[in-house]
């Protein structure tokens, strides 16, 4: 599960299109933080995503990526020309092929290959219509795949492409818009595939006069299983509450709330900032990685926090383009020093205390992402970025070490959350719930 927020620039309190992300997989799946310089290729050249093979563009432009250690593609990024994407699962009435592309393909080649949110739509349609929607999109979930919706914004527009099998629909945000894993654009788009009011009629899921994309192409059991709507109005809600004064703090909030439930609670994700937990609804509902991009053109800035549980990270500044040390790439096992993993082992000591920081610590952090808070964006450079990964990869070790990790009366959350730290390896740094 993931949660995509967009604001234009009427919506924000200087002007610039924001974009944030909070990307929801499995427990222990690390999200790697990758800094791609622009690349040319030779004519002729081929491209392995995750499952096909395909023809490799000839000139590959500079990004930021938030690449699952696993796959080729990203679920969230930014390139050198101020384009964000990002992508997350939708449920629809289409079977999901075996091989194809997945979303998270047609995020990176989108960054890699477009320049705008136009010709990023351009781009990631052209590439459904060639090859298809298709493969594994999980890591332990061998047979987990979806359609997907997109984010996609510049420093003049943003956008919403919604996909259903080999149909499509886009939406311009004028305004702000949020996505939690439903399709959300009705009757209002601005574009939409040929044959899909057809189809959708064809097949008696609408008629041509009531013919709304969400509408006719929604698995609704899904949606509600997903906790899509109550997601979906959590973030709408803050965004709304600020809507004209709007800065990436606002969208930092967004994504850590837990929009006033225990974060352990529940059988249905009804939180932007997820933590896994034990029913089959959501154990593979966990926040591995935010992303947060304010883009003007002159000084679009992206705050990554390259951790799980944005509610206990920081979200540190990157800049395209710049080679910003952001420390060791994470797998999918403990190894202590990466940042994604030094953070983990945090998270799970906060476990057994609903993952609340201790009150000193608590501090620390909020010291930390108010010292960052403080930097216009304008003045933000590659030295400062590289000092706050630093600070903070260094910072999580001494906090992790300060937490005694607290009893938890047995429960099925407790002996799940001791399983992810076996299957993890973080057993061995002695975790105990």
């Amino acid at each position: 599960m993931c949660d995509t927020l967009l604001a234009s620039g009427e919506q924000t309190a200087d002007s610039a299109v924001m974009f944030a992300k909070n990307s929801d997989r499995e427990p222990g799946e690390a999200q790697a933080v990758e800094l791609h310089q622009r690349r040319d290729y030779p004519p002729g050249a081929s491209l392995r995503c995750s499952w096909i093979r395909i023809p490799q563009a000839r000139r590959t432009f500079a990004t930021v990526l938030c690449r699952p250690f696993w796959m080729w593609g990203a679920e969230m990024g930014a390139n050198e020309h101020g384009l964000t994407v990002g992508n997350q699962a939708v449920f629809t009435r289409f079977d999901v092929p075996e091989e194809g592309l997945t979303g998270m393909d047609l995020v990176r080649l989108a960054l890699e290959r477009a320049r705008t949110a136009a010709e990023a739509i351009d781009v990631i349609v052209d590439h459904i219509e060639r090859y298809g929607q298709g493969g594994r999109c999980g890591w332990r979930h061998q047979g987990f795949r979806y359609h997907s919706a997109f984010a996609i914004a510049d420093p003049d527009q943003a956008w919403v492409l919604e996909t259903a099998g080999p149909y499509w629909a886009a939406k311009r945000i004028r305004g702000v818009w949020a996505l939690s894993n439903g399709l959300t654009i009705g009757s209002d788009f601005d574009r939409i595939a040929d044959g899909a009011v057809d189809h959708a009629v064809e097949k008696g899921w609408t008629t041509r006069e009531r013919f709304g994309f969400s509408e006719a192409f929604s698995d609704s059991t899904m949606d509600w299983l997903a906790g899509a709507k109550q997601r979906r109005r959590c973030t709408l809600d803050q965004l709304n509450e600020h809507a004209g004064t709007l800065t990436w703090r606002h969208l930092a909030a967004a994504l850590r709330s837990h929009h006033g439930a225990d974060p352990v609670g529940g059988w249905r994700m009804t939180m932007p900032c997820a933590h896994a937990s034990w029913q089959p609804t959501r154990n593979s509902g966990q926040t591995v990685g935010s992303l947060i991009s304010r883009l003007d053109g002159a000084a679009n800035v992206h705050w990554l926090t390259g951790t799980s549980s944005p509610c206990l990270s920081v979200f540190k500044p990157l800049l395209v383009g710049e080679p910003v040390d952001v420390g060791p790439a994470p797998r999918g096992r403990f190894d202590g020093e990466s940042l994604f993993w030094r953070h983990e082992l945090l998270h799970r000591r906060l476990v057994g205390r609903r993952f609340q920081m201790p009150a000193g610590l608590e501090e620390a952090r909020r010291s930390m992402q108010e010292q960052i808070a403080q930097i216009e964006p304008d003045q933000i450079g590659v030295e400062q970025c590289s000092t706050w990964w630093r600070r903070h990869r260094q910072s999580v070790v001494r906090w992790a070490e300060q937490v005694e990790p607290a009893g938890f009366r047995p429960t099925p959350f407790r002996a799940f959350w001791k399983m992810q730290d076996w299957i993890s390896g973080v057993a061995a740094e002695g975790v105990v719930h």
